[in-house]
């Protein structure tokens, strides 16, 4: 059983290593093709902690105790499961949950209110500038939803985005119900 304890205790630390020098280049050479199989708490640093544990237990219970090996083996892998939750909810999943990101999608734009920044014509295109909170503002192309002029510096909100242009009505007219 020391072999196999040993077995498992090795391959855990050469996973480890492996993944944290080359785990970036692996990951894109397979290009994600294992993620359809995947279980949300079958990580690769949850799989790999959890047969590390397995092994180092299993040689610390071999050794300093007198169990079976059959309790042996279930009392290593009791300390492998419950490597694995402590690592999945005190690491995996807090650092997942903490990923922000910066981008947005124009259809999140809908809805949102902006300011003119270069003049919108009846027919025809003009400037709006968005704030989008964590990730600053961002200015777009915008036609005029109700086909009237918006002069710059006017408050609007956005209506439709349709083919990356943002479609927007003056907010002041909208709130007054003249729009």
């Amino acid at each position: 059983m020391e072999a196999l304890y040993l077995g498992c205790l090795a391959g855990g630390v050469m996973f480890t290593l492996i993944s944290v020098l080359f785990g970036d280049w692996i990951g894109e050479a397979f290009g994600g093709m294992f993620e359809a199989l995947s279980f949300e708490f079958l990580q690769p640093t949850v799989l790999a902690g959890m047969v590390t544990v397995f092994g180092g237990a299993g040689i610390m219970i071999e050794r300093y105790t007198s169990l079976t090996p059959g309790l042996g083996v279930s009392a290593a892998v009791l300390c492998a499961a419950a490597s694995g939750l402590l690592l999945y909810f005190g690491y995996v999943k807090p650092i997942k949950g903490s990923e922000n990101s910066v981008g947005y999608s124009m259809q999140e734009l809908t809805g949102r209110i902006g300011e003119v920044t270069v003049p919108v014509p009846e027919k025809g295109y003009g400037e709006v500038l968005v704030k989008m909170g964590g990730s600053g503002n961002t200015l777009h192309t915008a036609f005029s939803f109700d086909g009237d002029w918006i002069p710059a510096g006017v408050r609007v909100v956005v209506v439709e985005v349709k083919e990356g242009t943002l479609g927007v009505s003056e907010l002041e007219k909208l709130e007054k119900g003249l729009g």
